[in-house]
């Protein structure tokens, strides 16, 4: 793996895909919030266990579905929650009522990442096509993306339900390679996690990781990856770099 800004020799970048949590905006006060409100609601009058940004941090990539089955696997709700207690329609109802109190706090207390507008910025002057792919539900991520000033950026925005499977699974890059019409080994993955890295990697898709982001409570550095940079403006130096080497 590379930690410089020198890259890899390749075939030239035609466009770039990004993940959105960790990589874009920082949400996991918004995961935390919204994950406690629903523990509260479902504790009835008893005293609701509750989650914090450490618990969090390493449960959030993988979708909804996943974070919630994790966090009721968490030890603080298993005396309560204990998902192997819980029956499909519970876990239906659940569900339900998670995604009602995030789509209520979605963006509310998230922050865009410093350097993410300029870096963006910078690949839509080389004119790239972007997109955002994460495992966030689409709904989510668009609305996201609005509050935030940044939709104007991508030409597509999926979420994990815009596919059969998620990331790191590698169709979601596939597929929006082929939307995007470009080959996979043209278009630059970007993200902060061994779920981005993985993906990319299967699809055939060179990719860059972002040192600040959640990697499930990792270390970003031990990921398989051609480069970890600490900001997405470093993203530009480095396709021109990538560029140098190929001349």
């Amino acid at each position: 793996m590379r930690n410089d800004l020198n890259g890899p020799a390749g075939a030239p970048i035609d466009a770039a895909i990004l993940d959105l949590d960790g990589t874009l905006v920082d949400t996991l006060d918004d995961f935390v919030a919204a994950l406690n409100l629903t523990l509260a609601e479902f504790a009835q009058g008893r005293d609701a266990p509750r989650v914090d940004r450490a618990a969090v941090e390493r449960l959030v990539g993988k979708g909804s579905e996943h974070l919630l089955r994790s966090v009721l696997n968490l030890p603080q709700t298993q005396v309560m929650y204990a998902q192997s207690a819980i029956d499909l329609g519970a876990f239906a109802r659940l569900m339900a009522c998670y995604q009602r109190h995030y789509r209520a706090v979605n963006g509310r207390h998230a922050r865009v990442y410093p350097g993410v507008e300029d870096g963006l910025a910078l690949l839509a002057r080389r004119g790239l096509p972007l997109a955002c792919v994460t495992n966030k539900p689409t709904e989510f991520a668009r609305a996201l993306l609005g509050a935030k000033g940044l939709a104007g950026y991508f030409r597509f925005v999926s979420g994990g339900d815009a596919f059969e499977r998620g990331k790191p699974d590698p169709l979601p890059l596939v597929q929006t390679c082929a939307a995007l019409a470009t080959a996979p080994a043209r278009t630059l993955m970007i993200g902060d996690s061994s779920n981005d890295a993985r993906a990319a990697r299967a699809a055939g898709c060179p990719v860059l990781l972002l040192g600040y982001g959640y990697n499930h409570g990792e270390p970003v550095h031990d990921v398989d990856a051609d480069g970890v940079v600490d900001s997405l403006v470093e993203v530009d130096a480095w396709l021109d770099a990538r560029t140098a080497r190929d001349a």
